[in-house]
């Protein structure tokens, strides 16, 4: 696989963004964002698990299962989802299509809609046409930043992100937005997400690529517990870069990078996750095989009991141990080790044998590897108080836990459960 690697400015040639504030928020800000390609792209997407699924995923499935070769638009609001919304929700879904494409000078079938925002309330569709009318003009290439904070909704920072690589002496490029701080818990991508890619790419095969990059990134994380009606993942590619057929090198690396890009947007939706304190990242080593790892490490990540006791840094280590036994995986105690760290598991990060006392390489702020070996076959080993404490005051916090059952190993990420999520959702419509 050749070089992969991030770079500024958030640029892939052959795709504009804008970002504007059209009235769908009270507060005035910027609440609706358009992204328009110079020409048809390929275009693949995943979508929320939720049986009940809003207006605009309905739609976009459909235009989707017709059309995979000619999209040439997406338009994104924030201050309303959509959902639930009856007949009129896809009616409107469709207008806002329409009116984008008139817009643009492109049919309505090559433009996609994402909503976002409180649940059961109709869109205001004369301030969405507000909206299409003010971003048309304001498409830039470099208008990637506007376009992501026009999509937050508690949010309290734009999540962008761009990668770069070379296959066969060409550039290829993904950019990539999201939004997402709460009612995170997918089962294919987070709450609201598109990247772009200069990749010339069959539709077949860009949508295996991306359902290969979503399965360790935006299906490893969680914040609530909670899989939104609105939960969506587009992809387009618009032609303009390498060639990628699948299998060998050049699809390897648009798997690659579109992995990175979607674990940088999904690393950045946990750790801005609703009234956060700390990133929790969750490796569960020595299972059977790697389903088990991660139902265990999810339950981990769901306890609302593990992420309290976090959030008040205490290592209360038998809650870890108990959210594993309701995992619904069969284990054994008498073989269950388990550590806690200050730093994050690296992405990729390869788990030394069963048993091993390590942790992962600490984090980017240069904090010295600190754990502590809180369980050995399944009976309290070195429980330091102090030094468990001072592992915990750090914003990230390193959980491993050893199952001593096999082979496999998987990763979750999470954050810590504060008051501060509790009066956010509290008070959401309000």
């Amino acid at each position: 696989m050749e070089s992969i690697s991030s770079q500024s400015p958030p640029i892939i040639p052959g795709f504009r963004a804008a970002g504007v504030a059209c009235g769908l928020k009270k507060t005035g800000a910027p609440d609706l964002a358009l992204i328009a390609a110079d020409g048809p792209c390929t275009a693949a997407g995943v979508f929320t698990t939720n049986q009940v699924k809003a207006a605009p995923v309905l739609y976009d499935q459909d235009i989707l299962r017709g059309n995979v070769k000619g999209i040439r638009a997406v338009v994104i609001n924030s201050g309303g989802a959509n959902a639930c919304t009856g007949p009129q929700g896809l009616t409107d879904a469709r207008h806002t299509a329409r009116l984008a494409a008139a817009a643009l000078g492109c049919p309505s079938d090559a433009v996609l809609v994402m909503s976002t925002g409180v649940i059961g309330q109709p869109l205001k569709m004369d301030r969405i046409e507000d909206g299409i009318r003010l971003a048309v003009p304001a498409l830039a290439p470099d208008g990637w930043e506007a376009a992501a904070q026009a999509i937050m909704t508690t949010d309290t920072r734009r999540k962008l992100h761009v990668q770069w690589a070379i296959v066969d002496k060409r550039s290829l490029g993904c950019l990539g937005i999201a939004k997402g701080a709460g009612m995170i818990h997918p089962n294919m991508a987070t709450m609201l997400s598109l990247i772009v890619t200069n990749a010339a790419v069959a539709p077949t095969t860009l949508r295996r690529a991306l359902h290969e990059a979503v399965q360790d990134t935006f299906n490893a994380i969680t914040v609530d517990g909670d899989t939104s009606t609105n939960d969506t993942l587009l992809v387009l590619a618009n032609g303009r870069g390498p060639r990628i057929l699948y299998g060998g090198v050049p699809y390897a690396t648009l798997v690659e990078s579109l992995r990175q890009t979607c674990l940088a947007l999904a690393l950045a939706i946990t750790e801005d996750g609703e009234g956060a304190s700390k990133m929790i990242s969750i490796l569960v080593r020595g299972a059977p095989f790697k389903a088990a790892a991660r139902q265990v490490a999810k339950a981990i990540a769901h306890s609302p009991l593990v992420k309290t006791a976090i959030y008040g840094q205490d290592a209360n280590w038998g809650r870890i141990l108990a959210a594993a036994g309701y995992s619904g995986v069969a284990i054994d105690l008498d073989h269950l080790s388990l550590w806690l760290g200050r730093g994050r598991h690296a992405p990729g990060w390869v788990p030394q044998k069963a048993g091993a006392d390590v942790v992962p390489e600490t984090d980017a702020r240069g904090l010295e590897p600190l754990q502590v070996h809180l369980v050995r076959e399944g009976r309290p080993y070195d429980v330091d108080e102090a030094r468990a404490a001072q592992v915990l005051s750090g914003h990230d916090v390193a959980i491993t836990l050893d199952l001593g059952l096999g082979p496999a190993s998987a990763v979750v990420w999470t954050c810590d459960l504060t008051h501060d999520y509790v009066t956010i959702n509290g008070r959401y419509r309000t």
